[in-house]
């Protein structure tokens, strides 16, 4: 009985350690989310549109549906709903996630920094 624990927890500690983290650190999202996303996108209900649409209570909403935004075809047709697995593959690569939106943004390629920032984004109501 003692191998097989021994081999459970082994088993455990490998799973944990190959894994990637994806919890982040929400303070550091939102200041990171400030100074390069907040030209763009509003994150209050109450906040005047901008040039991207508001994020508030993004998590668990489909994407391309937020009211007051004219999405691209390809963003509207994408079937995508936001959790933070899937706000984590398209904000490292908008154009490769989802073909022909109209985010004319990079990607952040910092895994931490992105991990950060979904963070922030799953702390929005």
């Amino acid at each position: 009985m003692k191998t097989a624990t021994t081999i459970t927890a082994a088993a455990l500690a490998a799973a944990l350690i190959a894994s990637p983290a994806m919890a982040g650190d929400a303070a550091a999202g939102g200041k990171l989310f400030k100074a390069q996303c907040s030209v763009c996108h509003a994150t209050s209900a109450s906040a005047p549109a901008g040039v991207g649409p508001k994020l508030n209570a993004v998590v668990g909403r489909k994407a391309g549906s937020a009211a007051g935004f004219a999405y691209s075809p390809a963003m509207k047709g994408s079937g995508l709903v936001w959790s933070t697995a899937e706000l984590r593959r398209y904000l490292a690569d908008p154009a490769r996630a989802v073909k022909g939106n109209r985010m004319p943004y990079a990607g952040l390629k910092n895994p931490a920094q992105l991990d950060d920032v979904v963070a922030f984004l799953a702390t929005l109501r």
